[in-house]
């Protein structure tokens, strides 16, 4: 046989040497991981800190990272701060978390310091959101430039007869600013059979025009026969107290995107699949295409606004009535302050087991999507 047919070169005990390719998408799903969550985590914990100091809850051992225990940092007012080997997030160890008959725990605290204790950790993330929002305004957002573009002008139509064309922008109708296309859509939808008062820019002109939008519009063309569209984006930087009106906007947008994405599969827009929960691994995926948006644009915007997004999505996840997260603990309380009187803690214990047992199989079965049917993908 002639050494064409193996391995040219190499001795009868020689080895051939493998490489292992980690693709990038990977790698950066890796990072993400930790960049993005753990520091969220690490927030999310510190905010139940400080509210069990507040409320006197005696707390065991407050941890930077997830066990095992790599050193005791140092121990102050009954509590050990630690180091632990992997690098995501922290925990906290509370006294008594089940049991009110040990004093200075948990249990044993009134409901309304209980009830603060379990939702700072919320609490927390809500105001993280909050400040990455403003630093991702400050620094250079990306926005939709104001306007409405005019994608489209059927013949005949009211827009032909005004003297609208395609490429015209509107930026104000009937003295109204149009800072994207769905509010020059809603103000039209509104005033159907009446005149309104255009104003729009045409290259680098500005012209002032008349429409009346028709209230029995031929199918498929609106009551103006136009299609309007964004008339693009850019990065805006804004000053501090405009950059806490925007992040206000934002968190506003944020729960108003759940019924339009809602709306959206009923039209067709989106797959269903889209509106999934995610994993931490589908979590990774998304930020780790954020970190290389970052990476390619070198702006901070990418990473920070899914931060922020993230951020908020964990506050309210965990404030879900669901047994075994903070929301579901708060449902305890919540019915103590009804009915006058607690749930037996044993009772309640196993409430929260069966609780965290569903909602591993629940994780575990998101994983395996994220893994089969990624939402994105490399």
């Amino acid at each position: 046989m002639s050494k064409r047919a193996g391995h040219q070169g190499l001795k009868n005990n020689e080895k051939v040497p493998v490489q292992i390719m980690i693709p990038t998408s990977t790698l950066l799903a890796i990072l993400a991981f930790f960049v993005v969550l753990g520091p969220l985590i690490f927030f999310h914990e510190l905010g139940h800190f400080l509210a069990s100091r507040w409320g006197k809850v005696t707390v065991e051992e407050f941890g930077i990272g997830l066990p095992p225990r790599a050193v005791t940092l140092f121990e102050q007012g009954g509590t050990k701060f630690t180091l632990n080997w992997l690098p995501l997030g922290g925990f906290n160890r509370l006294s008594g978390e089940n049991d009110p008959a040990i004093e200075g725990g948990l249990a044993a605290a009134t409901k309304w310091v209980r009830f603060v204790v379990l939702a700072a950790g919320s609490g927390a993330n809500i105001i993280v959101a909050f400040i990455l929002l403003m630093i991702m305004f400050m620094t250079g957002a990306l926005e939709i430039k104001p306007g409405a573009l005019i994608a489209k002008v059927e013949p005949g139509s009211p827009a032909e007869n005004a003297g609208l064309v395609e490429g015209d922008i509107v930026i104000i109708a009937d003295g109204r600013v149009i800072e994207q296309y769905s509010d020059l859509v809603d103000h039209i939808n509104s005033h159907t059979g009446q005149p309104i008062a255009l104003t729009i820019v045409r290259d680098s002109s500005t012209l002032e025009l008349s429409i009346t939008p028709r209230t029995n519009p031929p199918e498929g063309q609106g009551p103006t026969g136009t299609q309007v569209g964004h008339v693009g984006t850019e990065v805006r930087r804004y000053g501090f107290f405009a950059a806490i009106k925007r992040s206000g906007e934002e968190f506003l947008n944020f729960f108003q995107m759940i019924p339009r994405a809602v709306q959206w599969v009923r039209e067709g827009l989106i797959s269903p699949r889209f509106l999934r929960p995610v994993s931490i691994v589908g979590i990774s995926q998304i930020g780790g295409q954020a970190l290389d948006d970052s990476f390619e644009k070198q702006a901070a915007w990418p990473i920070l606004g899914l931060a922020a997004n993230i951020s908020i999505a964990l506050a309210f996840t965990n404030l879900l009535p669901l047994p075994a997260v903070d929301g579901g603990r708060i449902m305890f309380v919540l019915v103590e302050g009804i009915r006058g009187r607690r749930v037996d803690p044993q009772r309640e214990t196993l409430v929260h087991f069966v609780g965290f047992a569903l909602l591993l199989v629940l994780m575990l079965f998101l994983v395996y999507l994220d893994i089969v049917d990624p939402l994105i993908t490399p």
